[in-house]
């Protein structure tokens, strides 16, 4: 059974810095790149980032480049992001997700001002 389990969120001052963390079972992690999306309520769901399947290469947008980075650990079947700088519009529920395996529920990062 794919499932992805995401956890590290949580409540953040503005400039402040976050790790997120994504378990993937059920499937062979290492075959898959993996993206990073956040949304926000009454906002379309936005890709923020994506890793290819061995890490060597990753992608931001340019709404969080700079301020994050993520990695993974396909021996633990685990995916980071960390995040700092942190700003107000960042507030989001954050999931990682792979193509045509599915999506975690998501974790929720709030930044306050």
């Amino acid at each position: 059974q794919v499932q992805f389990l995401e956890s590290g969120g949580g409540l953040v001052q503005y400039g402040g810095s976050l790790g997120l963390s994504c378990v993937a079972l059920g499937f062979t992690f290492s075959d898959y790149a993996l993206n990073w999306y956040r949304q926000a309520p009454g906002k379309e769901r936005e890709l923020v980032a994506t890793i290819t399947s061995a890490g060597d290469n990753t992608v931001y947008p340019a709404s969080v480049h700079g301020r994050c980075t993520v990695s993974r650990d396909n021996v633990k079947n685990t995916a980071y992001r960390q995040m700092r700088n942190l700003k107000v519009e960042d507030t989001a529920v954050y999931y990682c997700e792979v193509a045509q395996r599915g999506r975690g529920q998501g974790t929720q990062v709030t930044v306050s001002s």
